[in-house]
């Protein structure tokens, strides 16, 4: 949002603390977590360790709706953006009488490929949570199952009404901004446009032996999980930088004393190097060394590989991921999937693998075996695309014109 802030400052939308030398001012309001019964120091999504703390976090933002509507108030603003989480900023727009963006940080792919699920209810009709179907109302056929499904859609839930809410707030509002670009979604930017009726605009993102491996700053996996791509990645043959965010309360000391010792010997072979708990994502993808992602395809890391065009192993979890990964695997074609199977919040992943180590190094050999053809060369492709939209005269630089 900080990103969207300042490309509208760039064009002239913040006149008076721009003339002033100040462009952008943040007002912080104090996070009332002991409130609704959470831990100091949560205060984001990706700290929570249950289902049962993530309405706690949504019960959180409706607090916060007295103090956000006395700043509005007080700030008079001539327009509000909004991140999607926030569905009552409609109703304060509307009280203003001016209009509210709706920001959407996915893609236009799983914003339609969502809606035609919520419509039709195709996983309803299943035998079986294994088995195919195409999502309707798509132009490409993509196939997938009950399983890799929003657990919130499968089962309905406090969550389920808060996107209710949210998709009820974004038919209202003036338009949605997304994080995205037209040379990548303009099939699905205008689909989203002809079924929704909602005007929106895409301000998305502006050599190659090393695989970089995240899954993102929610996702902790098992010990056994993470063993398995240990393994996987060593029998690949390829170099990679793999970071690993720890799981609290795993209480697997002999799966911790593996890693230490494997990121060791890695880091003296310099076969591979191993980033506890947070990494410079972008400023490593951008490396000429970087030649391919393991990602969690969460559309932020989906984009930063793009914009850099790197082609990636796809290793969908939860939420819009398994969406994502349809998107950048059987659209795109600048993806090979590791085999995923099923969609499961991120506190319900369990101690086992879900992943064995001969497909994580399958799909790396097959990624970082190609050399110019196919996902690399598509790739590329995307990431030239990515920098032009941005820049004078580009889509994503004209839409916030």
């Amino acid at each position: 949002m900080v990103d969207t802030a300042r490309l509208f400052s760039k064009h002239g939308a913040i006149d008076s603390d721009f003339n002033c030398g100040n462009c952008i001012r943040t007002h912080v309001i104090q996070f009332p977590a002991s409130q609704v019964g959470l831990p100091d120091g949560v205060e984001n999504v990706k700290d929570i360790t249950s289902i049962e703390m993530l309405d706690k976090i949504s019960l959180v933002l409706s607090i916060l709706k007295d103090q956000i509507e006395l700043l509005f108030q007080d700030m008079q603003p001539e327009c509000i953006i909004t991140a999607m989480l926030y569905p009552w900023t409609v109703e304060f727009a509307a009280k203003l009488g001016i209009p509210r963006l709706y920001f959407y940080s996915s893609s236009y792919f799983n914003s339609c490929a969502g809606h035609f699920m919520r419509k039709h209810k195709p996983h309803e009709r299943m035998d079986s949570n294994n088995q195919r179907f195409s999502i309707p109302g798509l132009p490409h056929n993509i196939e997938i199952t009950t399983l890799q499904v929003e657990e919130w859609v499968r089962t309905k839930n406090y969550f389920t009404d808060h996107l209710n809410a949210i998709y009820e707030s974004e038919r209202r509002s003036y338009g949605t901004l997304y994080n995205s670009f037209h040379e990548l979604e303009g099939d699905y930017e205008q689909l989203y446009q002809s079924t929704k009726g909602v005007k929106c605009w895409s301000v998305g993102p502006q050599n190659e032996s090393v695989l970089y491996v995240s899954f993102g700053s929610r996702i902790r996996l098992p010990h056994a999980q993470l063993v398995e791509i240990a393994h996987g990645l060593e029998n690949s043959g390829h170099d990679f930088i793999w970071v690993i965010r720890k799981r609290y309360g795993d209480g697997d000391e002999d799966g911790e004393s593996f890693l230490q010792d494997f990121g060791q010997r890695m880091k003296e072979s310099k076969k591979g190097y191993i980033i506890w708990n947070w990494a410079p994502q972008l400023l490593i993808l951008d490396h000429p060394a970087s030649g391919g992602i393991v990602t969690h395809c969460g559309w932020n890391s989906v984009l930063e590989s793009l914009s850099v065009g790197l082609p990636m192993v796809t290793w969908p979890v939860f939420a819009d991921q398994f969406y994502n990964e349809k998107f950048v695997v059987n659209v795109l074609k600048i993806g090979v999937p590791v085999g995923s199977k099923e969609n499961k919040f991120w506190t319900h992943i369990g101690v086992d693998p879900a992943v064995r180590r001969e497909e994580i190094a399958k799909a790396v050999i097959l990624l970082m075996g190609k050399e110019e053809g196919g996902e690399m060369s598509r790739a590329r492709k995307l990431g030239d695309a990515a920098k032009k939209t941005i820049g004078e005269g580009g889509s994503s630089y004209n839409n916030l014109m």
